[in-house]
């Protein structure tokens, strides 16, 4: 199926609009919207759309929309799309799953903490990536000698390079009005508000004071105080700073809800906003913004000591923690160190080994895209392409992480190597630094102080990395076999094997490995399935008929149709033509000689691919994914080939019947539309092997 951006933008107009979308997700066939208001959806408009199979409406504000295998691109596109920017995908899903494996998975607070740190940074990371490639551009002609050294404000700069030395330091300069914004946005406080606040600390007005300050001594620390109405006030230059705007923002958020609860509404416009100014700017610059730098420059010197203790040392560990703290959501605060290093002492010392992680991850990447290429994998082809041009040219880490390495834990052994050895060559080296902040990508090397030696140690990150993984694989023995399986019956991506225990995951892994075939030939010649051709005088006419299959029951039971069922997918045939039956036995049968595409741990569903490319989705019983796998007992994989009459699984009907579950179970030719009928031909009690459907290929076209 062909897909554009305008089916993309007409399904969101169905669904009433990006302001009624609340979250979006899919799994392997179906769109799945979260809606603020689903009586706004236009269910007829949606099923109109040019490559959607179904609309389906849920409990409460949920909407289902069924695309087949080509969701993930609907999905995509959807996601693309301008008024889209801010909705959820799965990304989130799959940062929850490594969250919850860490401390912030078992500790709210925890994770409430570095959610909050993560949303004050993630939304100016596009800011800091274009400034960080000034900064670079910068740090290239000052190597080239035809500028010098522009990060030492006692250079004298052309007014021409002055001005481009400018367009970074707008980003870093105001980096603290930023951060308050977001923080304060993120617990429910007034983001101008918040802006306003910091905004203060930032005045020139604010740091002349520190021409008519006095120099003291607090608590070992020389500080510029000045008297204000009798009160000492301490005086900073707050510029680059990160921990006064996020302590500001801790405060200001619980002050902000309290106003709003003991202030009437009908004055909460003016008075809220105004007096937590009046509580908030004197306390940010008598106690919290020096409180913040304190805090700031003693988790600098930490890092500093032991730096300066063992760069060797430093230089290993950075990278190999690395791996293990972006998914925990725990390097943000090390980000906000490296700021503060290049405001205090001039330079930071964390880029430069992190550099080597950042590499290692990139150079795994690359490893899984060529397998990809080599395993004909479209899917994971175009996600490694697009991770790994991101990591190279960006510096992001996250697409690869998220993308590939969290989904295969193979990987993660292989790409600590590479970071080991990118850490080791640095250490070895006596370190790397750079007087600015920016994303380690291929672009960025020239802001390193030693670009010979960064230079070798990413590379042979990547190089170790990317090795690995080629020579060893990132599936599991299980992973491949279900893979070779699927490309071996058709599949040219291994994506469409479901990663969901639904029944339309199961259904798209069918799909995905039809045989090609001009019309379907005999299934099997076992009594289970049956095709009967036309004669020859048939065959000359017009109005000849395609080859008829019959395929058998694959349990014992009361076969009724699939309108029968109690979901509104099976139900309206969106999944395929077929039947139910209402079982009386305990065992699945393989209905004819076929190959198992899917076979889900949890037994309740199966996908078939049958030897005349029919494909079979076999559902036992309604919603009973939700036992987790109890009361079934499968008896084959993906990847087997089984013949007719080879057991599939082995259900307890009294555990199903005591969750509350129905046992009817949909038998759906999966690729419907690609014969020129699928019909019920049997009705009420049958046993295994009893012919139930009728699929009669195309007819094909006169020699």
């Amino acid at each position: 199926m062909s897909t554009s951006t305008n089916t993309a933008s007409e399904i969101v107009t169905g669904v009433g609009g990006a302001g009624n979308i609340e979250s979006l997700t899919h799994c392997a066939t179906r769109l799945r919207f979260q809606l603020r208001d689903a009586s706004e959806v236009e269910q007829g408009t949606l099923e109109a759309i040019d490559g959607v199979m179904g609309a389906v409406p849920q409990a409460g504000n949920r909407y289902q929309i069924v695309i087949g295998g080509a969701v993930q691109t609907v999905y995509n596109e959807i996601m693309a799309l301008p008024q889209m920017a801010n909705a959820g995908g799965d990304a989130a899903a799959i940062k929850a799953a490594a969250r919850a494996k860490g401390p912030r998975g078992k500790n709210a607070w925890l994770d409430s903490l570095f959610e909050y740190l993560s949303d004050s940074f993630r939304p100016i990371l596009g800011a800091l990536l274009g400034a960080s490639l000034f900064i670079t551009f910068m740090s290239l002609m000052s190597t080239l000698d035809i500028i010098g050294n522009w990060a030492d404000p006692r250079t004298d700069l052309s007014p021409s390079w002055q001005f481009v030395n400018l367009c970074w330091q707008c980003v870093f300069v105001f980096l603290p009005l930023m951060i308050a914004y977001n923080a304060s946005k993120k617990l429910d406080a007034d983001p101008w508000v918040g802006f306003a606040i910091m905004a203060v600390l930032m005045l020139p007005g604010f740091t002349a004071f520190m021409d008519q300050a006095t120099t003291n001594t607090v608590f070992g620390f020389e500080v510029q105080t000045i008297d204000i109405f009798g009160i000492p006030l301490t005086v900073f230059d707050y510029s680059s700073q990160v921990f006064p705007p996020l302590l500001m923002a801790a405060v200001l958020g619980p002050l902000y809800k309290y106003l709003k609860k003991i202030i009437p509404e009908n004055v909460q416009l003016i008075f809220v906003p105004f007096l937590a100014m009046l509580i908030m700017i004197p306390l940010t610059a008598f106690i919290i913004g020096p409180i913040g730098v304190y805090v700031g420059a003693g988790l600098a010197d930490v890092l500093k000591s032991i730096n300066d203790f063992s760069p060797f040392i430093f230089a290993i560990v950075i990278p190999l923690a690395y791996p293990f703290m972006v998914p925990l959501g725990l390097h943000w605060p090390i980000n906000a160190i490296m700021l503060l290093n290049i405001q205090t002492i001039g330079y930071d010392f964390i880029q430069g080994p992190m550099g080597a992680w950042n590499f290692a991850c990139f150079g795994a990447t690359a490893g899984v895209l060529l397998i990809a290429w080599r395993e004909r994998d479209m899917q994971m082809r175009q996600t490694a392409t697009g991770a790994l041009a991101a990591g190279l040219l960006g510096g992001i880490s996250e697409p690869s992480l998220y993308g590939i390495h969290l989904r295969f834990k193979r990987i993660y052994p292989r790409m600590l190597v590479g970071c080991f050895v990118g850490g080791l060559i640095i250490g070895i080296g006596g370190g790397v630094t750079t007087n600015a902040f920016v994303f380690t990508s291929l672009l960025t090397i020239p802001a390193f102080d030693s670009i010979v030696l960064y230079g070798i140690a990413v590379a042979a990150a990547f190089a170790v990395a990317m090795i690995l993984v080629v020579l060893s694989g990132y599936r599991t023995a299980e992973q491949q076999a279900q893979f070779e399986a699927a490309r071996d019956a058709g599949l040219e991506r291994a994506g469409a094997i479901p990663i969901d225990d639904s029944a339309e995951g199961v259904a798209a892994a069918a799909a995905a490995a039809a045989v090609p075939s001009g019309a379907a030939t005999a299934v099997s010649t076992a009594p289970a399935a049956t095709a009967t051709a036309p004669s020859t005088a048939e065959s000359a006419a017009p109005t000849e008929r395609g080859v008829v299959t019959e395929i058998g029951a694959p349990l014992e039971g009361t076969v009724v149709a699939l309108s029968d069922v109690p979901d509104p997918v099976f139900a309206k045939g969106t999944m395929g033509g077929g039947v139910a039956i209402e079982p009386s036995g305990d065992t699945v049968y393989a209905p004819a000689a076929a190959m198992v595409v899917a076979a889900q741990p949890t037994g309740h569903a199966f996908g078939l691919v049958l030897d005349g490319g029919i494909e079979l989705l076999i559902h036992v019983g309604i919603d009973t994914v939700q036992l987790k796998g109890e009361g079934f007992d499968v008896k084959v994989k993906a990847g087997q080939k089984v013949d007719a009459g080879t057991p599939l699984v082995t259900f307890d009907r009294a555990v199903i019947e005591r969750a509350g579950y129905p046992l009817i179970t949909p038998v759906v030719v999966m690729n419907t539309k690609k014969f020129a009928s699928v019909d019920q031909i049997a009705e009420g009690t049958a046993t295994v092997g009893t012919p139930v459907i009728a699929v009669e290929a195309k007819p094909r076209p006169p020699a």
